[in-house]
């Protein structure tokens, strides 16, 4: 099952969804167990500690700190893994808006990660960076 590799397709079919919740960046120590009842999004496993993506109100009630409130954008699209060019196009038009994004890819679409006071700026963007590919 192959996604889609073609630059300017994916940037003209993408399709931005905002998702509804606040989430936040965890961290647990080297060997420490995923508390219960936390259902992360994503996580990922450096020597420094396990990375989570969980949302905000899990994070609390874990008793995490969690860092970077942010809102997650689905892209939906179905990009290869081995697209090249697409986040790059992405995470650049977010840049020139002053907008820090954390992109994760994942098996059939990626996912940005936006700060969650500019997550309906960074949806008008991307729309706009669809709809100039579609012309």
């Amino acid at each position: 099952m192959n996604g889609e590799t073609d630059l300017q397709k994916l940037l003209a079919s993408m399709t931005p969804q905002l998702l509804p919740d606040i989430h936040v960046f965890a961290t647990l120590a080297p060997g420490a167990a995923v508390p219960n009842g936390l259902d992360p999004v994503m996580s990922f496993r450096e020597r420094e500690g396990l990375t989570l993506i969980v949302t905000e109100d899990q994070a609390k009630a874990a008793g995490l700190a969690g860092t970077f409130r942010c809102r997650m954008i689905t892209l939906n699209i179905h990009s290869s893994l081995e697209a090249v060019g697409f986040l790059a196009a992405i995470t650049t038009r977010l840049a020139a808006a002053g907008m820090g994004v954390n992109p994760v890819s994942a098996f059939f679409h990626d996912h940005l990660f936006v700060p969650a006071e500019r997550a309906e700026e960074a949806l008008a963007t991307l729309a706009k960076l669809a709809e100039e590919n579609r012309a």
